[in-house]
């Protein structure tokens, strides 16, 4: 009875992915200044870091869901884009 205990969540994109690694992917794909207009908070807008982000995230529940909210975002825009097409080589 494993599977009760921890239920298979494999249409939830979030499942196994922590706030420090959707953090890094929305900089990674937006920047810092593309997150602050996405999500504007001060710790994405005024001298922004992972671990000050971080710390704020934790204790904000409200604004993790917005962060968790984009990282989803960002997971289907990139699913709907096509493929870069192999050059000739």
């Amino acid at each position: 009875m494993d599977e009760a205990a921890a239920p298979a969540q494999p249409r939830n994109p979030l499942h196994g992915v922590t706030l420090e690694a959707m953090l890094n992917a929305l900089v990674a794909h937006y920047g810092w200044p593309g997150l602050g207009e996405r999500i504007v908070l001060r710790c994405f807008t005024h001298e922004p870091s992972i671990a000050s982000s971080l710390k704020f995230l934790r204790r904000t529940p409200w604004a993790r869901e917005k962060v968790e909210s984009l990282y989803a975002f960002m997971l289907r825009e990139q699913r709907r884009q096509p493929a870069p097409a192999a050059g000739p080589g």
